[in-house]
């Protein structure tokens, strides 16, 4: 009984492309500011706990920065992953 062996390239299954991840991050929390900014600025007229819209509209620039932040954590694993591995 004779057993398949399967050669991979080197660094074939390692690899992962984040770019379109970090661009997609990147175009939402830009898009979630806007709408947060928007929200915001059409409501200050009732600036209180009480005002809904107001509310929300901050609670969107709040996620868009906690989508940046994620996106650009990613990015930087990535990219140290990436110069770590051609340096070998």
């Amino acid at each position: 009984m004779t057993t398949k062996t399967a050669v991979l390239a080197e660094g074939t299954g390692n690899e992962r492309n984040v770019g379109r991840l970090v661009a997609l991050m990147t175009a939402t929390a830009w898009v979630l500011l806007g709408i947060g900014l928007l929200l915001s600025l059409f409501n200050l007229h009732d600036f209180s706990d009480r005002n809904t819209s107001l509310m929300v509209g901050v609670g969107f620039m709040v996620g868009s920065v906690h989508i940046y932040v994620i996106r650009t954590a990613i990015h930087l694993v990535h990219s140290r992953a990436k110069t770590e591995d051609d340096s070998k």
